[in-house]
């Protein structure tokens, strides 16, 4: 029933800086893109949390312009989502793909995202 009550319930985060409520994730957005289908929005969720956790160790083991577009799959990826802090710092480790401050930013944003996922997800 979680699912269903998903825009709603979702857990609170002060810190974010998304459209919906300062959340990880833009719940507006993730609604339009899946048409307000709850099931549909918790399969799409799931699915960004495990493809932004495989771009994180892409991202380790890489640098330069392999770097590079690896950040520009992750920014696709979390825009189409609603992931609007992931997708913000994605493009600025896109554009210096050697700054480490913007890599720990990533992987920050990538953290808080699937802890907001997980909890939606119970």
């Amino acid at each position: 029933m979680a699912a269903l009550n998903i825009a709603f319930e979702a857990p609170d985060n002060a810190g974010g800086m998304s459209h919906s409520g300062g959340r990880p994730i833009d719940l507006i957005h993730l609604a339009r893109q899946t048409m307000g289908d709850k099931a549909l929005e918790l399969e799409v969720l799931q699915m960004f949390a495990r493809a932004a956790r495989e771009s994180m160790k892409e991202l380790a083991g890489s640098e330069g312009e392999a770097r590079a577009a690896v950040a520009h799959r992750l920014k696709g990826s979390a825009q189409s989502v609603g992931a609007t802090v992931v997708s913000k710092a994605a493009e600025a480790l896109e554009a210096n793909p050697a700054d480490a401050i913007a890599l720990s930013a990533v992987a920050a944003a990538v953290v808080e995202a699937e802890n907001f996922i997980l909890k939606l997800c119970r």
